[in-house]
C-alpha cells in the first residue's frame, strides 16, 4: 500500500469577467457540459456543504463544498474512486481575479494519491483538459 503526495497549480486566463466564469462553476447545466463526458451522470449542490458527484464506468468523483465566495473563491475537497476501491483525496481552492476585462482563475490542488491507482500528472492533465473544455463552453 502506498501514498503519493502531490500538489500543483494551474493559473489560466479567460476573456470573460470573473461573474461569468464563476457562474460556469456553479451553475450546474453549463459545469456539466465542461466537468464530464458526455453521458456521464452529473449532479451539483453548489452551496457550502453541498456536494458534487460525476460518474461514468468504473470512475465516481465526489465534493464537498467547504468554502464559496461568489465570483472570488471556491474550496472543496474531494474523492475519486475506482468501484469499490479509494484512488485519491484531494483538496481543491479555485480563484477568480479580474484582470482588465477578463479572469485569472488560479486551480491549487493538493492530493493524496493512493496505491497507485491514479498519478499526480494524470490528475493535472486531467484538469488543464477541464478548463479548456471551460473556455470553449465560455466562449459559447
Amino acid at each position: 500500500m502506498t501514498v503519493k503526495h502531490s500538489t500543483f497549480t494551474i493559473d489560466r486566463n479567460y476573456p470573460q469577467p470573473p461573474g461569468k466564469v464563476f457562474a460556469a462553476w456553479a451553475d450546474p447545466e453549463v459545469k456539466g457540459r465542461w466537468l464530464t463526458a458526455p453521458g456521464h451522470r452529473h449532479e451539483l449542490d453548489f452551496r457550502v456543504g453541498g456536494t458534487e458527484v460525476a460518474a461514468g464506468g468504473q470512475l465516481r468523483y465526489e465534493a464537498t463544498y467547504r468554502d464559496i465566495v461568489d465570483g472570488e473563491r471556491i474550496v472543496y475537497s474531494a474523492t475519486l474512486h475506482d468501484g469499490d476501491k479509494l484512488s485519491t483525496v484531494s483538496q481543491t481552492t479555485v480563484e477568480f481575479v479580474a484582470d482588465g476585462e477578463g479572469t485569472r482563475l488560479v486551480l491549487a490542488e493538493q492530493g493524496a494519491y493512493l496505491d497507485d491507482m491514479e498519478q499526480p500528472e494524470w490528475r493535472e492533465q486531467g484538469v488543464n483538459a477541464q478548463l479548456d473544455t471551460l473556455a470553449k463552453v465560455l466562449a459559447g
